[in-house]
């Protein structure tokens, strides 16, 4: 072997070796776009994301739905950007969770009609639609006195409701029941039988504005099978405050008028004979008028001592027990002694203007006998002290 002759590798510096290894290090990138091993990036697969899962109850094509029932979307993967409640072209409000994951409904449904709920998440869109049950009885206020169309109120008026179905459930439809006022006054409710409830307020109504009384009971229960199916809204009128002042003793009558004597009358007043012909003593309320009223003495026939049956021009009832303030062509009683079977009179022509002038719900204090209104006796409430009225509230326990 001739030794002489061996190739021999030349010595490579350290440094250069180092930037060959970087060179090939960099140059792998280059392979994998050519086909060589794949990037660790490369092995990673976007995943596609599942639409939010939206569920509404009443369920689709449920039927006699409880009008009380409240309508819940509830929204699972993702948050409710939309939900919309139809119902003959109402709408329906509600309320959402703080993370908009759950919506329920804020009001009562309407019984006997078909519902339509579409709820939005995310790519999903869900809808339900439902109809609620026809209940066994309706509730409905059948009245709202006083309440005559174009009729201006006194100050002292109640608003007087009257339902077409007994009451069970007082507290829920009395929470339903709002006097908006222009000139708001604090006062309450109370219920006078199962199907009656009065509206009295602490102090006298201001005078010159509007009122407006809603009964929200669409939907309400109010007994076992009972629920309201139609709300009911009246518009009142306050007008001016008018108050008459009539002192027995003194046989006067004083009419005020917004603060200012509009009137004096001699009146006569009941001779008190009896309990029957006393006229009574406390705050009356005006309650209508009649021209002629016919007034027969009660409890008695014809050819009975005392008995009468005659018929009285320009007569306001203040009160059931037969009073009124009427027309009574007896001047020669009228400031001077009592006379009558209980009423009020007045010479024709100032009974007139009294008649002409009166609103129902005008006050009417009456002072100087030994017989008291009762607080039930017409339109007597004022006769019943406030912190007494309003413990006849369903609600009476929950201001308390």
């Amino acid at each position: 072997m001739n030794v002489a002759t061996a190739w021999r590798t030349p010595a490579v510096p350290l440094a250069l070796l180092a930037a060959a290894v970087l060179t090939t290090s960099c140059s792998s990138s280059g392979d994998n776009a050519a086909g060589g091993r794949p990037d660790a990036s490369d092995a990673t697969t976007s995943a596609t994301p599942e639409a939010p899962v939206v569920k509404i109850s009443p369920a689709e094509g449920s039927a006699t739905v409880s009008p009380d029932k409240k309508i819940v979307v509830a929204a699972a993967g993702g948050a409710l950007e939309d939900v919309t409640v139809e119902a003959g072209g109402d709408e329906i409000q509600g309320r959402y969770n703080a993370d908009k994951t759950r919506w329920i409904s804020r009001t009562p449904l309407k019984p006997s009609t078909d519902y339509t709920v579409t709820a939005k998440a995310g790519a999903t869109t869900s809808t339900s639609t439902f109809t609620t049950a026809k209940p066994e009885r309706s509730l409905q206020v059948i009245d709202v006195t006083p309440n005559a169309k174009g009729e201006t109120l006194g100050v002292g008026a109640p608003i007087i409701v009257t339902f077409n179905q007994p009451v069970t459930n007082k507290a829920t439809i009395e929470r339903t029941l709002k006097i908006d006022a222009e000139k708001p006054v604090d006062g309450a409710w109370r219920w006078v039988n199962d199907s009656k409830v009065i509206y009295r307020t602490a102090k006298y109504w201001p005078a010159h504005q509007k009122v407006t009384f809603t009964a929200g009971i669409t939907g309400i229960k109010a007994g076992k099978g009972l629920y309201g199916t139609k709300d009911y809204t009246a518009n009142l009128k306050i007008g001016a405050k008018q108050i008459s002042k009539v002192d027995t003793r003194t046989h006067m009558m004083y009419v005020y008028k917004d603060g200012k004597r509009v009137q004096t009358m001699r009146i006569s007043a009941g001779m008190a004979t009896t309990r029957e012909y006393t006229t009574t003593s406390g705050v009356h309320l005006t309650m209508e008028r009649g021209n002629p009223v016919r007034m027969i003495s009660p409890g008695r026939k014809k050819g009975d001592e005392g008995y009468y049956d005659v018929m009285i021009n320009h007569a306001v009832r203040i009160s059931n027990s037969g009073e009124y303030v009427h027309a009574k062509d007896n001047v020669w009683a009228q400031g001077r002694r009592n006379v009558s079977h209980g009423c009020v009179n007045a010479r024709p022509d100032q009974a007139r203007w009294f008649y002409d002038t009166m609103q129902r719900g005008d006050v009417v204090e009456i002072t100087g006998t030994d017989r008291q209104l009762e607080w039930d006796n017409g339109w007597g409430y004022w006769q019943m002290p406030f912190s007494q009225w309003k413990k006849g509230s369903a609600l009476h326990d929950d201001n308390a």
